[in-house]
């Protein structure tokens, strides 16, 4: 059994994949209907949940800590070695481009080396506005200082300016843009002391 690593939050484990791709989805928006070559994000499901389920790959649950209360996910977060980016999308943009005929697709390096990048955050609609979005984001920052990383970085979509207030408030500074798919995003950065 898991141990939390603080109240509420645990490392994720593969059988997590169908609580855990749909936070995954609700927080890339758009860009995961670009990935899964659809309109529809459910239909965007089943390519999140076999990544997930695997290991080296950026959606993967080794990634992955969710905040869990009466034995149901609330909320998740994905975080990595920004440097690991290249060898962790390589598989993705594979799959993507042999089973949903999505290639040419411009995607900058959301990341850099030298940073943990938080690729996804999310909470089910239902438990939003309860700080489990800030207990989720404290625990990478903690997890990733106790692991002798200098930074951490996120993307913050450009029209969600409700987002960066959040990130703003705990610290986060910006250090430029990024394009992903057909949007334009803010890239965020927290230095750990």
């Amino acid at each position: 059994m898991n141990t939390f690593l603080f109240p509420h939050i645990r490392k994720a484990e593969p059988t997590d994949y169908k609580s855990v791709a749909p936070l995954i989805v609700q927080a890339m928006e758009d860009l995961a209907c670009t990935f899964a070559n659809t309109k529809n994000p459910l239909e965007t499901y089943p390519l999140f949940e076999n990544f997930f389920q695997q290991s080296g790959n950026q959606y993967s649950f080794e990634n992955c800590l969710v905040y869990e209360e009466n034995n149901e996910i609330e909320g998740s977060i994905i975080a990595y070695d920004g440097a690991l980016l290249p060898e962790y999308r390589e598989p993705f943009l594979k799959y993507i481009s042999e089973n949903y005929n999505v290639r040419d697709l411009v995607i900058e390096n959301e990341t850099m080396e030298g940073e943990v990048y938080i690729d996804t955050i999310s909470v089910y609609p239902t438990y939003q506005g309860k700080g489990i979005g800030k207990k989720l984001l404290r625990a990478i920052q903690m997890k990733s200082a106790a692991e002798g990383h200098k930074k951490i970085g996120l993307l913050v979509d450009l029209n969600n300016p409700h987002a960066k207030k959040l990130y703003s408030s705990l610290g986060y500074k910006s250090v430029g843009t990024k394009k992903l798919g057909n949007g334009v995003y803010e890239h965020l950065q927290l230095t750990l002391v």
